[in-house]
């Protein structure tokens, strides 16, 4: 089983949330599941532990539609914030407008960070999938 220290989930659907955490649980050694029901908050969570230099978290997992601050634009932020590990970020969304991908592509390449699209629902070997080592 893989080991990963700190995952973090930003999304707005409680139901969401619940199910990624059952399914990291059931499939990775995690130290710490942190979620954020929407972006703004994930972002002023993540920079405060950067200013307290704790370890920010290996794996996101990232909605794209929430209110407050949506996953795009926590994307555009987050890529700002002086991080130099690499950060495993998985979109997750049950969008199908072609947008989207085009906004993925651009963002994937603005950055040093792995950046995935995913489909939701997200199953146990998607989750195997992602949360192998970046």
């Amino acid at each position: 089983m893989t080991k990963i220290n700190d995952i973090t989930i930003i999304d707005d659907d409680p139901i969401t949330i619940f199910g990624l955490r059952k399914l990291i649980g059931n499939t990775v050694d995690c130290g710490h599941i942190e979620s954020y029901s929407n972006g703004k908050l994930a972002y002023n969570g993540i920079k405060e532990r950067l200013q307290k230099k704790q370890p920010v978290p290996e794996i996101i997992f990232l909605d794209i539609n929430m209110p407050i601050m949506d996953g795009w634009e926590f994307l555009k932020a987050f890529i700002e914030l002086p991080i130099t590990e690499k950060i495993k970020i998985n979109i997750v969304t049950s969008s199908i407008d072609p947008c989207d991908k085009k906004q993925w592509e651009f963002y994937k390449v603005k950055t040093h960070h792995l950046i995935t699209f995913n489909l939701k629902p997200i199953d146990r070997s998607k989750i195997e999938e992602i949360t192998q080592i970046a």
